[in-house]
């Protein structure tokens, strides 16, 4: 509190008249270290837009210290998070001097939101609209019943956004379509309805372009091409688009190869046990005929060494 103290001291007689004399005497307070640091603040939020810089200037923390000389020096440092997958020393650093925070890469909200460290200063990761809507899926062809109901649900776009809160919020628009009055959309959620009843002028092809965009700012957005065909009942061959004919007719081709392949081995196998089927019957029949006699009364042996009877040379026969 009070670094030095001045006493000023008075001896004095009795006598007449009386003298006295003052002495002063300071008092100098040595100091030893018996204050903490403390922060300014018991705690520290932080905003950081992602896909920041890195290197620059983000914020900074502050602490005093009651000490006096070099015992109120104070030096700041960053202590090990409680999150041990948290690698803090990639995130941010701090001057030792002066408690300036430094962004050491670019944050991605998507990724990281916010972390903590030394329990006392919170980083809040701000989201920006950095990811565009993705289309993630869209029929080819839609048919259509021209009986339909206006309100009927035609046709549906699911779309996806990468960011989060209000940069994610969707919105759908029917920029073009072929019969204008004759489709809506849904603002929120992507759904192509009639909007009123089909008529015999109407064209049985109709191309719809669809517009999305976030509530981003800026905005992002994307589009998305439907086809919706008019078809008198859902068992009617189904009828396909010009920019779809030539791969319809290239698969066609290939079935018709195909079929025409499978035939020709079908034929070929078949006529193959056809023909294996009679040779055998005809060898089979070969082997039962009995050679009819007489036989000749002295046959001689391969070798000439000697006659062969006519029981052994009966059996001979009868075993071909």
């Amino acid at each position: 509190i009070r670094a030095d103290y001045n006493i000023t001291t008075t001896a004095t007689d009795l006598g007449t008249p009386r003298l006295k004399t003052e002495h002063s005497i300071t008092v100098r307070v040595s100091d030893v270290n018996g204050n903490a640091s403390a922060f300014t603040q018991t705690s520290y939020t932080l905003f950081v837009r992602e896909n920041n810089r890195p290197g620059p200037y983000i914020s900074s923390v502050s602490a005093t210290d009651r000490d006096s000389g070099s015992n109120a020096q104070v030096t700041y440092s960053l202590l090990p998070p409680q999150d041990p997958h948290l690698l803090l020393t990639s995130l941010v650093s701090i001057d030792a001097d002066n408690g300036h925070l430094f962004a050491l890469r670019s944050l991605d909200y998507e990724a990281l939101q916010a972390f903590e460290f030394c329990a006392l200063v919170s980083v809040l990761v701000l989201d920006t609209n950095d990811n565009s809507p993705f289309v993630c899926w869209t029929p080819t062809t839609t048919r259509l019943c021209p009986a339909a109901e206006p309100g009927y649900l035609v046709t549906k776009v699911v779309v996806v956004d990468s960011d989060l809160g209000q940069n994610a919020w969707l919105s759908f628009q029917l920029l073009k379509a072929t019969e204008p009055k004759l489709f809506g959309m849904w603002v929120h959620n992507g759904e192509v309805y009639t909007a009123r009843l089909l008529s015999e002028r109407d064209p049985t092809k109709h191309r719809l372009l669809v517009l999305v965009k976030d509530n981003g700012e800026p905005p992002c957005s994307a589009t998305a091409t439907l086809h919706v065909l008019l078809v008198d009942g859902f068992s009617q061959p189904y009828l396909w688009l010009p920019e779809a004919a030539p791969a319809q007719a290239q698969a066609d081709l290939l079935t018709a190869y195909l079929v025409v392949a499978l035939a020709s081995m079908s034929l070929l196998f078949l006529f193959s046990v056809l023909l294996f089927m009679a040779v055998r019957l005809c060898k089979r029949s070969r082997a039962a005929s009995v050679p009819e006699g007489p036989f000749p009364g002295h046959l001689v042996d391969v070798s000439g060494s000697r006659t062969l009877s006519q029981s052994f040379q009966y059996k001979v026969c009868l075993s071909a």
